[in-house]
C-alpha cells in the first residue's frame, strides 16, 4: 500500500489490527501514571494524540476501559476519546521505529523511576495536566477520568467504538518473528 510522506501506519503484532494517521500529532507524550504502567508492563507509556478525522483503522478491536486492543494478540493500540474528537495512539503500535516523534509533555513524573531524566524540552506534570488556559495545551477536555477506584489515575474517556472504518493491508507477515 502506497502512503504519502506524512501517513504513519501501525498496528497489532499479528497483523489483525490496522491503522492509518495523517500528518503531525496534537501532543506526544510519556505517561509514568499505574495505570499506564500495568497497561503496557513497562514503567511509562510513550503516546502521541491526533483528531479521529486523521485516523483510519480496519480489523477487529475489543474496549477495556477506554482503550483499544487486538482480541487475537493482545497488543494495546489506541484509545478513541470520541467527545474530544481525539485518538491517543501508543507510539509502540507504529510500524516505523524510531518514530521521530519526540514528547513534547510527560505525565505523572511523580511515579517515574528515578533512573529514568526528564525529556528535555517537554512540560513536566506532577500528575495530569490541569487546564487553566485552553491555548496552554492542543486539548481542551482533561484526558482521564477525574475518579477511578485508582484514584486520579483512571483510564481515558473514550468509547472505543471506530470513528472511520475502512479496510486496511494486513502487516507483510513480520507478526513479532524478529526481535528489534
Amino acid at each position: 500500500m502506497a502512503t504519502p510522506s506524512s501517513t504513519r501506519l501501525g498496528g497489532c503484532r499479528c497483523g489483525s489490527v490496522r491503522f492509518a494517521l495523517t500528518g503531525e500529532p496534537k501532543l506526544v507524550g510519556l505517561c509514568h501514571c499505574k495505570t499506564c504502567r500495568k497497561e503496557t508492563g513497562s514503567v511509562a507509556m510513550a503516546y502521541a494524540v491526533w483528531d479521529t478525522a486523521r485516523f483510519t483503522t480496519g480489523g477487529e478491536t475489543r474496549t477495556w476501559e477506554g482503550r483499544d486492543f487486538c482480541p487475537r494478540c493482545g497488543t494495546r493500540l489506541y484509545a478513541l476519546r470520541a467527545d474530544e474528537h481525539e485518538v491517543e495512539v501508543k507510539l509502540g503500535a507504529l510500524d516505523v521505529a524510531p518514530t521521530n516523534l519526540t514528547p513534547t509533555e510527560e505525565i505523572w513524573v511523580k511515579r517515574r523511576e528515578p533512573w529514568m531524566t526528564p525529556v528535555p524540552g517537554a512540560k513536566q506534570y506532577t500528575e495530569d495536566p490541569v487546564e487553566v488556559d485552553p491555548k496552554a495545551r492542543p486539548t481542551a477536555a482533561p484526558r482521564r477520568k477525574a475518579a477511578s477506584p485508582r484514584g486520579n489515575e483512571g483510564a481515558p474517556v473514550g468509547t472505543g467504538t471506530p470513528v472511520t472504518a475502512r479496510k486496511l493491508p494486513r502487516s507483510s507477515g513480520q507478526s513479532g518473528a524478529k526481535k528489534g
